[in-house]
């Protein structure tokens, strides 16, 4: 397995499709590593049942055993079409450089998926969670509920909290600007009580570590944090208010998300907070929504009994 992808990293048609995506595409260090991994599991496949090493010369019915191995593996649906999305670009790439002439995802077709709706935390709970659950008053404390602030306050995603640094906080406007998908940059408000949980983490900071990486958040010894060290925060906190079985960064986003719609928020502008590319991908959280004005409705309306 390791001389395989010893071979396929020394492969200059690989690396220079990740380079493509990297630095043309723009996409971000943690898309590049997925297309990287997809496509390296893709190669084992290919050697394993095909005893081939080139994926230049795969063709359709290998990449649909792919998917059905996949697929009986129990690997989730989603999961599989994003690697489906991988090989699409990586051979679209081929035939746009004419490595090869016959693009073999052409008739490959994305798997059915469930509509889920996503999953929140209601506002009584983030407000006990905000309020009155004490997270301290050290550093690590401090730290901590920043990050459940500026996860929930903003709807950033987790990648763009672990790259924000101090430079990114503008103290006159009272906003921030985050890298996000693509590395495109956007501009978030954020709240005087936020500002003024960043002061004093910044102040902390300052005054308990001897040394910090140019990052706003960073780990107890100072150096820069990473995704694992972030979900325990997340779901440490969201256990202490929340039954919720998923309980993750992303929850906040979507948390976030469904309580500005909740109070009224225009959708295009929640769009543009949490940087979506196009409104239908901001569009889901309207069910949420139109579930809370049911429920609103059979409550309150006097007919609604009968």
């Amino acid at each position: 397995m390791d001389f395989l992808f010893l071979r396929l990293n020394s492969s200059k048609m690989f690396n220079d499709f990740l380079q493509h995506i990297k630095f043309q595409k723009r996409c971000s260090e943690h898309t590049v590593t997925a297309y990287r991994t997809d496509l390296e599991q893709f190669s084992l496949f290919l050697l394993n049942t095909y005893s081939s090493e080139n994926l230049a010369e795969a063709d359709f019915p290998q990449l649909r055993a792919w998917v059905v191995a996949l697929s009986e593996l129990k690997l989730d649906t989603r999961s599989i079409n994003r690697k489906m999305a991988t090989l699409r670009t990586f051979y679209g790439y081929l035939l746009k450089n004419k490595t090869i002439i016959v693009d073999p995802t052409l008739k490959l077709k994305a798997l059915k998926t469930d509509r889920t709706l996503p999953t929140f935390v209601r506002e009584k709970e983030m407000d006990t969670l905000l309020d009155d659950i004490d997270f301290g008053n050290d550093f690590e404390g401090l730290r901590d509920k920043l990050v459940i602030e500026l996860l929930y306050g903003t709807g950033m995603r987790l990648a763009e909290l672990i790259g924000l640094k101090d430079s990114d906080i503008d103290a006159y406007q009272r906003t921030l600007t985050v890298l996000g998908k693509r590395n495109k940059h956007r501009v978030i408000p954020i709240h005087q009580n936020l500002f003024a949980l960043i002061q004093s983490y910044q102040a902390i900071r300052q005054n308990t570590l001897k040394f910090s990486a140019n990052l706003l958040i960073v780990t107890n010894l100072g150096n820069a944090t990473y995704p694992m060290l972030i979900q325990r925060i997340v779901k440490k906190y969201l256990s202490l208010v929340s039954t919720l079985d998923k309980k993750s960064p992303h929850v906040l986003r979507h948390t976030f998300a469904t309580h500005l719609l909740n109070k009224g928020a225009d959708i295009n502008a929640i769009k543009d907070l949490l940087g979506h590319s196009s409104l239908a991908a901001t569009q889901i959280y309207t069910h949420n929504s139109i579930e809370k004005l049911k429920e609103t409705y059979l409550k309150a309306h006097p007919k609604s009994g009968i």
